[in-house]
């Protein structure tokens, strides 16, 4: 027996085979594998064959496989996203892992309310094709830019969207991709948020922020000056032993894969100074190593 809640990172699902054998030595307990808007170029079996056998030698496990891109539009650079969602549903089980997680794409230009019916027709489809498999998907609550009335990627990064969501699309194999970082930038409270949406939350990414309410007090949040910043856990806002002990008051049996090359300080020469300081600092807030007790 040990800690069931791992702690990890993501990694460029293409590059996954190059980067694991490096940066496992650091102690990551998971890893979040990511592909932007397409599979295409990747041989799935293969680099499942590769990964499986380094997390057999290595210990570690495969928490998601991810596509980030607009399915909803199939245009352009979006073009394979929806094809990318199949084929990651079709091998998810090759990398030992049940939960598919990506944006759930938007009508472009179009409000929230909007892409709703187009939403729930793709993902009718793609949540039955993962349930007959067994396996989840989990939607990132990134923005992405986008607001309620505007935008070209996602429409699950606010709390009133994931309720006509779920509503549109009542099936048990729906979640999140939670993390407070998102929420924060909208000046939302994320602690609160998780306590209360924590039975659709099927995955967390460690990423955090730092809100500067001096400035948003002074210049509010369209002024010239940034008023909050995309932190890794570490040197953010958010208190996350709260956060681990909600999630394990409520059974949560996922990961938290820590999201990098965000951090305003910690990037370039100190990324993975400030990611292994995050894997340390987030094993700390859970509770450090595992002890037994005497028997």
């Amino acid at each position: 027996m040990s800690h069931e809640l791992k702690i990890g990172t993501l990694v460029a699902g293409g590059d996954a085979v190059r980067v694991i054998p490096q940066i496992i030595k650091h102690g990551f307990e998971s890893f979040s594998l990511t592909f932007w808007q397409t599979t295409k170029g990747v041989d799935l079996v293969e680099t499942a064959k590769r990964v499986r056998e380094l997390s057999e030698e290595h210990g570690f496990v495969i928490s998601t496989v991810g596509i980030f891109g607009n399915p909803l539009t199939g245009t352009g650079d979006n073009a394979d996203t929806l094809a990318s969602w199949e084929r990651l549903i079709d091998h998810a089980d090759l990398f030992g892992t049940d939960i598919i997680s990506g944006f759930t794409g938007r009508l472009t230009g179009c409000s929230i309310d909007e892409s709703i019916p187009k939403y729930a027709e793709v993902f009718g489809g793609l949540a039955k094709r993962a349930a007959d498999k067994g396996l989840r998907i989990a939607f990132e609550n990134c923005d992405m830019g986008g607001t309620w009335e505007d935008g070209d990627w996602n429409i699950a990064h606010n709390p009133a969207a994931w309720e006509k969501m779920f509503n549109a699309l009542p099936v048990d194999n729906i979640g999140l991709e939670w993390e407070p970082c998102h929420q924060m930038m909208s000046l939302i409270d994320p602690i609160p948020q998780l306590r209360k949406w924590v039975d659709k939350i099927f995955h967390v990414h460690g990423k955090d922020a730092t809100i500067a309410w001096d400035v948003v007090k002074e210049f509010g949040i369209h002024g010239p000056k940034t008023f909050a910043w995309h932190r890794t856990p570490g040197f953010g806002d958010t208190n996350w032993s709260d956060i681990i002990t909600i999630l394990r008051q409520n059974g949560y049996k996922g990961t938290i894969d820590i999201e990098g090359w965000h951090d305003p300080v910690y990037k370039d020469e100190l990324e993975m100074t400030g990611q292994v300081h995050a894997l340390n600092y987030l094993k700390h807030c859970r509770g450090g190593q595992f002890i037994p007790n005497p028997s």
